[in-house]
This record gives C-alpha cells, sequence and structure tokens, in this order.
C-alpha cells in the first residue's frame, strides 16, 4: 500500500513540476502581432527588458534617415532612434507570469503597466493603465 501511495504522489507531482516555467523562457527573439518589428528580451539584473532590433519601416521617406521616436510624450526623448529602443522595462517572474514592468509604444508614444504570460511559441502581453481588467493584449510570435 505504501509502495501504491508513493507511486501515485509520483504521478501526480511530476508532470506539475515537467511543465513549471522557468524564468528565462521568454528570452529571445520575438516578432510582435502585426509582424513590423522584432523584439528581443534580454535579461538584466534579475528583471527582463526588451528592445527593438528590427523594423520594417527603419528610415523615413528620404530612405536614408532612421525613424526617431516623434510620438514620445516627453519632448526631450523624441530625437532618439527607434530602432534599438528599449520598449520593455523592469519585468520580474513571479510564478508563470513575468510582471510590474512596463511597455512602450512607439507608435502612439504611451508608456503602459504591463505583464506577460508565456505560451509556448506565443507571448500574451497585456498592456493597461490601473488594472489589468482595463487593458489591451498583443501576442508575439516566437522569431528564428
Amino acid at each position: 500500500m505504501k509502495n501504491i501511495l508513493m507511486a501515485l504522489s509520483l504521478f501526480l507531482f511530476i508532470p506539475v513540476k515537467m511543465f513549471a516555467q522557468q524564468p528565462d523562457a521568454i528570452l529571445g527573439h520575438w516578432l510582435n502581432e502585426e509582424k513590423d518589428a522584432k523584439i528581443e528580451i534580454y535579461k538584466q539584473n534579475n528583471q527582463y527588458f526588451g528592445k527593438l532590433v528590427w523594423i520594417k519601416h527603419q528610415f523615413e521617406d528620404d530612405g536614408k534617415t532612421p525613424r526617431k521616436d516623434k510620438k514620445n510624450n516627453d519632448a526631450s526623448l523624441r530625437n532618439r532612434d527607434i530602432l534599438g529602443l528599449v520598449i520593455l522595462t523592469n519585468f520580474v517572474y513571479d510564478d508563470g507570469v513575468w510582471e510590474d514592468g512596463k511597455i512602450y509604444d512607439p507608435k502612439s508614444g504611451k508608456t503602459y503597466s504591463s505583464k506577460i504570460k508565456y505560451k509556448g511559441n506565443t507571448l500574451e502581453i497585456r498592456g493597461f493603465v490601473g488594472v489589468s481588467m482595463f487593458g489591451r493584449t498583443t501576442v508575439w510570435t516566437k522569431s528564428n
């Protein structure tokens, strides 16, 4: 009877451990939902960040001038290049969710509180103001 209970408990707890997410699972390159940008997620001092490493429209209409962060609410930041811009900041891993971070949207110039959920080859990134219930989720896809 003892052996049966031990085998049963192993059977019940092994799958939980096997499917538990690892904190570094989100590291790597991801395509945004529109597939017009690639973001590299990296770790620094136990926090997670993401920067734009490729954008479909890298240059202004002249084909030479790098696109700038001209919609930023902070006028002093409007002259920085979009390419290389850090758009995910200060995420911490907690029980399967990366939370307490911020996401910056260079298309609107706005920054939102954010949390990330890892779903295999996709990330569900929820941006919100105040509480998560009042926000929007975007889905990013793993890139090679």
